[in-house]
């Protein structure tokens, strides 16, 4: 959900139109969420949850070669995942069509580097940015700063430029 609001802040700097919202299974702790950031350049009158997705991203590692996480995703789509391994490694294991741009990045190395937690949406949000061209990486680093000071600031800053120079396209 971080990363969701994250994308839309970002998307509200550049004047988008935004909506970021989460979908809720069992109710406990560290159970797995979906969150979704819907942006546009003009006003949006649909407010659903998002069937057909034009980007998928995977923050939890654990969830990488999971098929039902790019259920729906448009052919020409784009799926960013937290992973070590190479991004065609991952279109195998998920048998995905050559026409999905599918991107990787070890966000959870990057977070223990700069965060020094296993905390990977901001590294994951700048493989996103890299790949997708979404919103741009400066607005994202505003919108870092907007909601982290001092060292935090620096360190995600730091944690989402990693993800940015380290995704891998394929």
């Amino acid at each position: 959900m971080s990363a969701a609001k994250m994308i839309a802040e970002a998307a509200i700097l550049e004047g988008k139109y935004v909506q970021a919202f989460p979908e809720f299974g069992a109710e406990r702790a560290g159970a797995p969420i979906t969150a979704y950031a819907r942006l546009s350049d003009e006003p949006m009158e649909l407010h659903s949850f998002i069937y057909k997705p034009d980007v998928v991203v995977v923050v939890d590692r654990t969830m990488a070669s999971v098929k039902s996480t790019t259920a729906g995703l448009a052919d020409d789509g784009s799926f960013v995942c937290n992973s070590g391994g190479t991004p065609s490694d991952l279109r195998t294991a998920l048998g995905l069509d050559g026409n999905v741009k599918v991107c990787t990045v070890d966000a959870t190395a990057i977070a223990l580097k700069s965060l020094g937690k296993d905390i990977p949406n901001t590294p994951v949000l700048g493989a996103l940015v890299k790949a997708t061209r979404i919103v741009s990486v400066d607005s994202i680093e505003r919108a870092l700063a907007a909601r982290f000071k001092g060292a935090l600031q620096a360190s995600n800053t730091d944690a989402l430029r990693r993800g940015y120079e380290q995704v891998q396209v394929g």
